[in-house]
């Protein structure tokens, strides 16, 4: 199989509540970038987050092996930096083979829960 997506990938919308209806891994609210490298080589990702109010946080690095998927949460990522709760950010995720990007939102503040997904904007 050739290799399918992009090596630059950007979330324009970012935002991790702080609440949730449940403490429960599953349930806590949080933001989700779901990462796919269908290609032979393993990739080396870099993430970058941008604020309203001050600069850019990054990178956050991370490995995805070659034929595999990872569904990271931003609650999870701790260096440089942890993601702060209840403030709107943007992401950028650079990869050094193509792969291609999801975005996923748990929002649990309500026992309505509501989950948000999309694929993120690429350049080829």
């Amino acid at each position: 199989m050739s290799d399918i997506g992009h090596m630059r990938w950007a979330i324009a919308e970012g935002y991790i509540p702080s609440g949730s209806v449940s403490q429960d891994h599953a349930l806590v609210s949080h933001e989700t970038v779901c990462l796919l490298n269908a290609g032979m080589k393993n990739a080396k990702i870099e993430i970058t987050l941008y604020f309203e109010d001050h600069g850019p946080v990054g990178p956050y690095r991370v490995d995805l092996g070659a034929q595999r998927t990872l569904h990271l949460r931003f609650n999870d990522l701790k260096d440089p930096a942890p993601v702060p709760r209840d403030v709107s950010y943007a992401s950028v995720i650079e990869a050094d083979v193509p792969i291609v990007v999801q975005h996923t939102r748990l929002d649990s503040r309500d026992p309505n829960i509501a989950l948000l997904s999309t694929i993120g904007y690429h350049e080829g």
